[in-house]
């Protein structure tokens, strides 16, 4: 028995698509509001993610689009009882069978460790690794250094989940925001990308939940250059609560430069990378 089983189904909208002409990163956490619960429920630990009072790390891998019209099935499993609780998720072309987006989730239950009687019953649907592992990448030094502000805003009731949070679905379209405000500060604005034919193309994130958000709550994200590459950008962004400066969520965002022609990577022209040389922060 493999012990991956069906938590979503569904379709790509054409409304869920970006600049980029494929589905938006964000729409991927929204299924994945809908998948968590129902494996949760599977597995009996329906209640424990209602109470969410654990901090989460979501590691997501694209490894093909998925554009509008796509069907695909999202399938979960647990992968690991120790250290926490590790869980993963794979999004599935519905037409043909093949995993475009794989997802390695932790809860820290550091609070809250499994029982024994949880631990026998979760150790028996335990499921094999599948997909490309996480890499480890290196985070700021000093705090917020060299970071600069990108979104800014309240919590409305459309971002709430079902716990009444600012929702992951939410926090990820800021996010996204925040990634468009960064490329409009090197200089891929909306008329670059109009006229070179151009997108920023998500290929990872590392996502970490460290608070909540409720109703009518501030939020402001600021967003540093960890990696300037050839055709590739790697941007870090921080969501924090501006009253106090409590970091709630955290966004580790791998891209390229995106020729939405040729669906390839392109070679940032100079006047960019120069821009964003000076955005680059120091690493740890």
């Amino acid at each position: 028995m493999t012990h991956w089983i069906e938590t979503y189904r569904g379709t790509v909208a054409p409304w869920e698509c970006d600049v980029t002409e494929h589905f938006t990163i964000a729409y991927y956490f929204a299924r994945l509001e809908e998948a968590e619960p129902n494996l949760a429920d599977a597995l009996g630990l329906g209640e424990r993610l209602h109470t969410g009072s654990f901090a989460r790390r979501l590691d997501v891998r694209f490894a093909r689009e998925l554009r509008a019209g796509s069907s695909f099935q999202v399938e979960g499993a647990v992968l690991g009882i120790d250290d926490g609780l590790r869980f993963g998720y794979r999004f599935v072309d519905s037409a043909n069978g093949e995993t475009v987006t794989w997802i390695d989730e932790r809860w820290d239950l550091a609070k809250a460790p499994l029982s024994a009687e949880e631990r026998r019953a979760l150790g028996g649907r335990l499921a094999v690794r599948e997909g490309p592992a996480a890499e480890a990448r290196p985070e700021p030094k000093g705090g917020a250094a060299g970071f600069v502000p990108t979104a800014r805003g309240r919590v409305r009731p459309a971002d709430l989940d079902a716990r009444g949070h600012f929702g992951l679905a939410a926090i990820v379209h800021r996010f996204t925001d925040s990634c468009i405000q960064a490329g409009s500060a090197i200089g891929m604005d909306a008329e670059f990308m109009e006229q070179s034919r151009r997108g920023f193309s998500t290929f990872e994130l590392a996502l970490q939940i460290a608070g909540v958000l409720r109703l009518d709550e501030p939020y402001l994200v600021e967003t540093g250059v960890a990696h300037l590459g050839n055709s590739s950008l790697r941007l870090i962004h921080r969501m924090t609560d501006p009253r106090n400066g409590r970091e709630v969520a955290r966004l580790g965002q791998y891209g390229v430069n995106l020729d939405l022609d040729a669906r390839r990577p392109a070679k940032w022209p100079d006047e960019i990378r120069a821009r964003a040389a000076k955005l680059v922060i120091e690493l740890a």
